[in-house]
């Protein structure tokens, strides 16, 4: 039933975009999941996949994953997974679990300048992450936040983590990297 259209194509959920725009018969290739994209108060859209790899691109090492929030808000945020052991050398720390990496006033800095430098870049509100949180505790498997092939499962993380996602949206909490 609702996996074709009225036509008979096969709906797979799944964003595709060229390899190559100028060279078509090259194919097509993944670029995220429709499910996940969602509008802004203003009523832009925001492509989670590709906003998702263009951020982790930019923060690596430190950013092992994101996970991106902001439905029916005015700008987009950021839930920060933090890459441990690349973390651990900014911080000089090798023991260091998650919250003591979130916490550490070293990897916030590199976080804080990798976060602004991202919003910078952007073209507009759809692909500029405003405000962004370290996450202290990694992704669950056992709360479904994780698929089994290991991917972030984005919207059991935010609806586990609601409370979080009102933080990064309330004004001054002390753990929000803000872009501006």
């Amino acid at each position: 039933g609702e996996h074709f259209d009225a036509e008979g194509w096969f709906c797979s959920g799944d964003a595709l975009k060229f390899i190559d725009p100028a060279q078509p018969q090259l194919g097509l290739q993944f670029d995220g999941r429709i499910a996940e994209d969602f509008k802004l108060a203003t009523g832009t859209w925001v492509a989670v996949g590709p906003l998702r790899a263009a951020f982790i691109d930019h923060c690596a090492p430190l950013v092992q994953d994101v996970v991106i929030a902001g439905i029916d808000r005015d700008e987009v945020a950021a839930l920060v997974v933090l890459e441990a052991n690349a973390c651990r050398a900014v911080a000089a720390r090798a023991q260091a679990d998650l919250a003591d990496l979130a916490r550490d006033p070293a990897v916030r800095a590199a976080l804080r300048e990798r976060v602004g430098s991202f919003a910078a870049k952007a073209t507009g509100s759809s692909n500029r992450i405003a405000r962004a949180i370290l996450l202290e505790e990694a992704p669950s498997i056992d709360r479904g936040e994780l698929t089994d092939k290991g991917s972030i499962n984005q919207r059991a993380l935010l609806a586990n983590r609601s409370d979080l996602v009102e933080r990064l949206y309330a004004s001054g909490d002390a753990l929000v990297l803000r872009s501006g």
